[in-house]
């Protein structure tokens, strides 16, 4: 299974969040997600799918929203169907609601666990949403550090202001 790309639309095909898979142009992209609604049918189904000559597209509408995987032709649709599962599991827990601004105040958290989901190359992580949120809670030592010397860096400006 190769996922070339996860996104979350509006229903009238607005693109609140695209991570890219595999190396792509961006006009590709906007071209896949601008012709997702127009393919889009009247359709009511949980999961579903609509295949074209070259991608297929695994969406779940949420809402007002669809979650939008984009996979090449031979992926196996029953682990596109997984993935699209757990993602739908990780958007309302780390948007914290499913809805446009829920999503765009959250964009850089679901990035990073969309990440946990799909590797880079468009692969599927054997992962559950509870390792998930372990892995995305995570605190780096590092960056407890840098900002520290930032805050004493700013501690030392005011005192000498």
């Amino acid at each position: 299974m190769v996922v070339l790309s996860a996104a979350v639309c509006t229903k009238n095909g607005k693109a609140l969040l695209s991570r890219q898979y595999v190396d792509m142009t961006r006009i590709r992209i906007e071209g896949l997600l601008a012709a997702f609604p127009k393919l889009l049918g009247t359709g009511n189904q949980q999961h579903t799918f609509i295949e074209t000559d070259s991608v297929r597209y695994v969406y779940q509408p949420i809402e007002g929203l669809f979650l939008l995987l984009i996979t090449n032709k031979a992926s196996n649709i029953v682990e596109d169907l997984e993935t699209l599962r757990l993602l739908s599991k990780v958007l309302p827990d780390q948007a914290g609601g499913v809805t446009e601004e829920a999503v765009q105040g959250k964009m850089f958290e679901l990035v990073f666990a969309f990440d946990e989901v799909i590797t880079t190359g468009g692969y599927r992580e054997q992962i559950s949403l509870q390792q998930i949120q372990t892995n995305l809670s995570m605190e780096s030592h590092e960056e407890k550090l840098h900002k520290m010397i930032e805050q004493s860096k700013v501690a030392s400006a005011k005192d000498e202001a």
